[in-house]
C-alpha cells in the first residue's frame, strides 16, 4: 500500500489521532442546533422554576399527561362526565398535551370531543377492531430493544433519551410514518393540514438528539404540522409506534422526558389544573424514567402559579396498551368526573 502512495508521488501522512468520542457528539450537537435553530420547536426543561412566556398573562392553564390508550378513554369518560355537571375544561386559555392528552387535549380545543368519545365508546364494545388499527403486540428483536431500552432508564438525562431515541429510530414497528397521521385524524377529527385551536400546544421528543419539542398554532404553520400529525407524534412510544416526522425532525413520545407532565410550560398563569394518570412513580407506567408530578407542582407553584392537582389512577396491573380496558377506564373516567365537578368549580371561580 505504501508503494502504491509513493508511486503516485504522495507521501503517507502521519497517523490519523482517535477521535473523542465527546468531541463528536459536541459537533453533533452543535450542528445539529445550527440547522434545526429555525424550526423554533425546541424548548429545553428548565433546572428550576422559571415563569414560562408562553403562559405569562393566562389565567386558567390546563395540562393532561399521558398514559397509553387506557388514558385516552379515560379522559373521554372524564370530560363526558365533567360537560354532564356542567363544567367545560375547554374554557382554559391554554392546553398542553403529552401522549393520551395531547389526543384529548386537541380534540376538546378543535370542537371535535365527541367524536373521539364516540370513538372510543365503540372500541370498547369491539376492542379487536381497535388491536388491529394500532396493533402492538408481539413485537420484534428490534421493537424489543427499544422497549427494554426505554423501560430500564434510570434517569431523564439527555444522554438517556438519546439512547432510547436512537433504539426509538431503529425499531420496525407496524404502526408508523403516514399511518400515525391517519389514525389520529380518524380518532379526532382534528384537520390534517391546520392547527385550528390556537391555545393547543403538544409535547414530543426528538429521537436524535433527546431536545423537548412543543408544538403550538404558530410553530405549526412555520413547519408545516397539522394538529392531528402533532398529537400522533406526541403518543409515538419508542417499539411501539412511530417514529413520526415534526417538520425535519423525527420524534417521539412526550412522556420520554425528565418532565412527568411538563408543567413548566404553564408556569406563572395564575391557575393551571393538571391531571396526570399516576404520580409518576407508582402504578402502571410507560416508561422507566422515574418522575415525581408532587415535585413538578412545587416547582409550578414557586412561579406564582396556583395549581390543582388531579390523578386518575389505575387498577393494579393494568396494561395500558390493552384496548380491552378502553370500556372499563371509560366508566372509571367517568365516574371520576362526578367527584371532581365541584372542586374544578371552586377551583376556576
Amino acid at each position: 500500500m505504501a508503494a502504491g502512495v509513493a508511486a503516485a508521488g504522495l507521501a503517507p501522512g502521519p497517523r490519523a489521532r482517535a477521535a473523542d468520542p465527546q468531541d463528536i457528539e459536541a459537533m453533533a450537537a452543535e450542528i445539529s442546533r445550527k440547522l434545526f435553530a429555525g424550526d423554533g420547536m425546541a424548548r429545553p426543561v428548565p433546572e428550576t422554576p422559571t415563569v414560562s412566556d408562553l403562559a405569562r398573562g393566562k389565567d386558567r392553564t390546563l395540562v393532561l399527561g399521558g398514559g397509553g390508550e387506557y388514558y385516552v378513554a379515560w379522559y373521554c369518560g372524564f370530560f363526558h362526565g365533567l360537560k354532564e355537571q356542567g363544567v367545560d375544561l375547554d374554557v382554559a386559555e391554554m392546553v398542553v398535551g403529552t401522549s393520551a392528552g395531547a389526543y384529548a387535549g386537541s380534540s376538546l380545543t378543535s370542537g371535535h370531543f365527541w367524536r373521539l368519545r364516540d370513538a372510543f365508546e365503540f372500541f370498547g364494545h369491539f376492542p379487536a377492531l381497535f388491536a388491529k388499527m394500532a396493533p402492538v403486540t408481539a413485537p420484534n428483536i428490534s421493537q424489543k430493544r427499544a422497549q427494554e431500552i426505554n423501560f430500564n432508564a434510570k434517569n431523564g438525562d439527555p444522554a438517556t433519551i438519546r439512547a432510547i431515541g436512537r433504539a426509538a429510530l431503529a425499531a420496525d414497528n407496524k404502526l408508523n410514518g403516514d399511518g400515525v397521521e391517519r389514525m389520529a385524524w380518524l380518532l379526532t377529527g382534528d384537520s390534517r393540514t391546520g392547527w385550528p385551536p390556537a391555545k393547543m400546544f403538544t409535547t414530543a421528543n426528538d429521537c436524535y438528539t433527546g431536545e423537548r419539542l412543543v408544538v403550538s398554532q404558530e410553530v405549526a404553520k412555520r413547519n408545516g404540522i397539522p394538529l392531528a400529525h402533532a398529537a400522533g407524534a406526541s403518543s409515538s412510544l419508542p417499539g411501539i409506534i412511530g417514529p413520526t416526522l415534526l417538520g425535519q425532525r423525527y420524534c417521539m413520545d412526550g412522556g420520554i422526558s425528565r418532565t412527568w407532565a411538563h408543567t413548566d410550560l404553564v408556569a406563572g398563569s395564575k391557575r393551571a389544573i393538571v391531571v396526570t394518570l399516576t404520580n409518576g412513580y407508582e402504578g402502571s407506567l410507560l416508561s422507566g424514567i422515574p418522575h415525581n408530578i408532587h415535585n413538578e407542582i412545587k416547582d409550578l407553584e414557586a412561579t406564582g402559579t396556583k395549581a390543582m392537582l388531579i390523578i386518575a389512577g389505575t387498577p393494579p396491573g393494568v396494561n395500558l396498551l390493552d384496548p380491552r380496558q378502553i370500556e372499563p377506564a371509560l366508566r372509571a373516567g367517568y365516574a371520576r368526573a362526578k367527584i371532581e365537578a365541584p372542586k374544578i368549580t371552586a377551583f376556576w371561580s
